[in-house]
């Protein structure tokens, strides 16, 4: 094992859309493992949108970071040292750490993995925070019932594909908004959704919702806010339920515009919206975690990651969601098996 860890740091707060000067890679020494805690060696770490909201100086669910403040997410990797009886050395892990090639995690706040289920990498995927969040916001905030239509925007993401199976799976009739060919192909060829819209190409989001959802929006599960939105709003059906997830197309706007308003449009049929923290489910996390752990043991429940290569490129990781480079859930690669 090295003694030299390198980290990334936040070197500035971007001012709009980020770049490769809000970040800066730090080398330092290996830390060491504190009573119950766990020297881990990452093996994969998650980029996802949430983090652009750590960047800013504003209260937010997610605690901002401080200009200097090592970058954290969702990562997978190797005890190499424990201090706790509950892991030993060689066990694979998930928690929250640095961006970085090692991290000491507490160990009561790790789950193991098992990569006899799916490969490591899924477990930041369909089996974590994204597999979780779209399993209660489907089912406790949408409330899909059979014969619904379900619509999701982001639908190629993390969440959004898995949204869209589940809602198959409890009989609904489900629509997607992504952002290229390759990505609607695989939401209607390999994840069994009903109808999906490249909106990148299209031009008149209403006319492409009157084709593929023909009966209305009975659920819509709303990962990206825009024009997209804009558009869902007008095709809701009677005591339609919104499921408000993320709002990527304006995490980068310095303010928000108002635009036209849009709330008048949920008078009349009574839709309900509502706001979506996955914290707020955080006693249920294993029912969620063994439902989907089943799904995708037994092939039910499809997955796919976008792996960039190399610590060093994190920030491109990063970066690449914003402009839709990732199919299904975007990590990055730190350490191989063999480099264990």
């Amino acid at each position: 094992m090295t003694n030299t860890n390198r980290e990334w740091l936040l070197a500035e707060r971007p001012d709009g859309e980020p770049d490769q000067d809000c970040f800066e890679l730090h080398e330092t020494d290996v830390p060491s493992p504190a009573p119950g805690e766990l020297l881990v060696h990452t093996r994969f770490l998650s980029v996802d949108p949430y983090m652009r909201g750590r960047m800013r100086d504003a209260e937010s669910y997610a605690e901002p970071w401080d200009v200097g403040d090592a970058l954290k997410g969702g990562i997978v990797g190797e005890v190499v040292e424990s201090e706790s009886d509950a892991y030993d050395a060689g066990d694979l892990v998930t928690g929250e750490g640095r961006w970085a090639d090692y991290a000491t995690l507490d160990a009561d706040d790790v789950a193991p993995v098992d990569p006899t289920v799916a490969d490591p990498a899924a477990y930041l995927g369909v089996l974590g925070m994204p597999g979780r969040t779209a399993y209660f916001g489907l089912l406790e905030v949408g409330e899909p019932k059979p014969g619904d239509t379900v619509v999701v925007s982001g639908a190629a993401g993390a969440v959004g594909s898995v949204v869209g199976q589940i809602a198959k799976r409890n009989g609904c009739r489900v629509v997607g908004f992504a952002g290229s060919d390759e990505k609607t192909d695989w939401l209607t060829d390999d994840l069994g959704f009903d109808a999906a819209i490249n909106y990148k190409t299209t031009d008149d989001y209403r006319a492409a919702l009157d084709e593929a959802a023909p009966d209305g929006v009975d659920v819509y599960f709303d990962n990206v806010g825009g024009p997209i939105t804009d558009a869902v709003f007008t095709k809701l059906n009677l005591d339609a339920r919104v499921a408000v997830c993320g709002q990527i197309a304006h995490y980068n706007d310095e303010g928000v515009p108002t635009g036209p308003r849009k709330l008048p449009q949920i008078i009349p049929v009574r839709a309900r919206i509502q706001g979506l923290l996955i914290a707020d489910f955080a006693t249920r996390f294993g029912e969620a975690s063994e439902r989907l752990g089943r799904w995708v043991a037994s092939g039910e429940l499809k997955h796919r990651e976008t792996v960039v290569e190399g610590l060093e490129n994190a920030p491109d990781a990063f970066l690449g969601l914003f402009a839709g480079d990732n199919i299904g859930k975007q990590v990055v690669r730190v350490s191989a098996e063999d480099e264990e």
